[in-house]
């Protein structure tokens, strides 16, 4: 990764600071990418402090304008692109009973339509570079998860538009990793969108027993040296994919089984 461009959307928090960090680490040169200035700042903040070379472009990824101009000013600074990390995301929690129709459009622009624009204007680039395509994803786009309906569909879209991609550029050497963390410490359930489109703001899930976002970006970073395809995360999640290939109706039945035991579940 030695003085390799890598731009990181969703980076002011969770996984997305976890992997500014364990890249610049390995010698990269990281763009930052987020809605919130504020907190995007500090961590940039943070990196040039331990002599890390990050450079901040504010962006909401769910606007095709911020995303072709987080494309632009990074190549106007460093000429290049070799990683494109899409890991922005947000969730919800509520069935399609309850929730209003913005909350899935919502969840569809900023998941999907925000890994759409940016990789769209990225991809001169990277395929110049012989770069590589990361989509942060979900157990979710393999298997969808009561409660979770736009969330899940969102990140199904992100895995088709990915291997498309992929098959598209066979022979142009891009390498496009989909990366799939089962439940993750992360910022993202307490952002979760509620029914009616209001930030929930707390978790309802134990988030000091997950997988710590440090560790998914540590294995992300590995992936993309060895330029995998896919990287799925967790022994429930691993389990979770391989057997609804084989026993889907069993596996909906733990998985409601599952959701349901959150407090306060939907269901």
């Amino acid at each position: 990764m030695k003085n390799k461009v890598v731009i990181i959307t969703g980076a002011s928090s969770g996984i997305g600071k976890a992997c500014a960090w364990i890249f610049a680490r390995n010698g990269a040169q990281i763009v930052l990418a987020a809605r919130n200035h504020e907190k995007l700042s500090l961590v940039g903040k943070e990196l040039k402090e331990q002599g890390f070379n990050a450079f901040v472009v504010q962006a909401d990824v769910s606007k095709e304008e911020d995303c072709q101009r987080l494309i632009s000013e990074t190549v106007t600074k460093f000429k290049v692109i070799d990683v494109l990390i899409n890991n922005a995301g947000i969730s919800m929690r509520a069935t399609l009973e309850q929730a209003e129709v913005s909350v899935i459009r919502k969840l569809m622009e900023i998941n999907f339509f925000g890994t759409v624009y940016c990789t769209k204007y990225a991809l001169p680039y990277l395929l110049k570079s012989k770069g590589s395509v990361v989509g942060v994803s979900s157990i979710a786009g393999y298997k969808g998860l009561p409660g979770r309906t736009g969330y899940s569909a969102s990140k199904f879209a992100m895995h088709g538009f990915l291997e498309a991609l992929r098959l598209e550029n066979l022979q142009k050497e891009l390498h496009v990793l989909i990366a799939c963390p089962g439940f993750t410490a992360s910022n993202i359930r307490n952002t979760a969108l509620g029914s009616d489109g209001k930030i929930q703001g707390e978790s309802p899930r134990d988030e000091q027993k997950m997988m710590q976002p440090e560790e998914v970006a540590e294995l992300i970073l590995k992936a993309v040296l060895k330029r995998q395809n896919y990287l799925t995360l967790t022994m429930n999640g691993k389990l979770t994919v391989w057997l609804n290939k084989f026993f889907p109706k069993l596996v909906d039945r733990l998985v409601y089984k599952h959701m349901r035991k959150e407090p306060n579940s939907p269901f």
